[in-house]
């Protein structure tokens, strides 16, 4: 027992003689990693699928490091993706209908790792990743033309139309992911460190709910005379100012504001650009 004990406060000792702890703050650009099925672009003599991540676009992290000796480190970080724009659905057909809905990811994520020190430059680090804030982005713009085939609900005159602009805020159930990196850290001095390192998120995200914050809808006549409007307080059928997603929905369902949900990616490859503090600490 004394032996271990010895043991346990050499181990102790020689922690805390080199303990140092160091803050980063980084910016960077990520693509996607998942090629998952996002939408559709259609025109006239073809549909093409697009794929891709909301995890693609650009970020701003934080972190701070604890180095427990002069190789293992723990750490803790922030972060917050300025998601790229993905085509939901692109529909080009004239006198038909004409749709540009893109979404994109507003998120915060948090993340714990282990960091190693391959060399005195050379660096990885791996650990757990979560959001814990932000929503998905519709932004949809859709214009529909009333024909023989699609006729008006108001029994208006081929040619007219309807015109819809809305936006739609999705929020997810916690995820949990993986992060891991591999760096480059280049020392100015004494304190401060420039690095480059390369970053890879696999992480998915379940759809929870999701709420209109903007909604427009025109109806029109052929020239353009709009002869009814709809908007979040009066909606037209179909549209939900609240919509649930779940696991499972009955045959008999006929609340149009529950739909199943599905899970859409933001994994994705990045490369980061930062810098680092090192508090005073004691040398290696």
């Amino acid at each position: 027992m004394k032996q271990l004990i010895t043991a346990v406060a050499a181990i102790l000792v020689s922690t805390a003689s080199f303990a140092q702890f160091q803050v980063s703050a980084s910016t960077g650009y990520a693509m996607s990693s998942a090629g998952m099925l996002t939408g559709t672009t259609t025109t006239t003599t073809s549909t093409e699928n697009n794929y891709g991540s909301y995890g693609e676009g650009s970020n701003v992290q934080i972190r701070g490091t604890y180095f427990l000796n002069e190789k293992f480190g723990l750490e803790l970080g922030l972060g917050y993706l300025h998601g790229a724009d993905q085509t939901i659905n692109k529909t080009s057909i004239p006198t038909v209908a004409e749709v540009n809905a893109v979404a994109r990811a507003r998120a915060f994520g948090a993340s714990a790792s282990m960091v190693y020190n391959f060399t005195e430059n050379f660096y990885g680090r791996i650990g757990a990743l979560i959001k814990v804030g932000g929503k998905t982005e519709a932004v949809v713009y859709n214009k529909v033309f009333y024909t023989d085939d699609n006729p008006s609900p108001q029994g208006l005159p081929n040619g007219s139309y309807s015109e819809t602009n809305y936006i739609e805020d999705f929020h997810g159930q916690f995820p949990l992911g993986f992060v891991g990196a591999l760096g480059y850290s280049f020392d100015l001095n004494e304190h401060f460190s420039l690095f480059v390192e390369a970053e890879y998120y696999g992480i998915s995200l379940k759809r929870k709910d999701s709420e209109l914050k903007e909604f427009n809808t025109d109806v029109a006549l052929p020239d353009g005379t709009v002869v009814a409007n709809f908007n979040l307080d009066n909606l037209p059928d179909g549209f939900y100012k609240e919509t649930t997603y779940v696991d499972e929905l009955p045959h008999s369902n006929t609340d149009g504001s529950k739909k199943l949900s599905q899970k859409v990616p933001y994994s994705s490859f990045g490369l980061n650009f930062g810098v680092t503090y090192k508090f005073s600490g004691s040398s290696k």
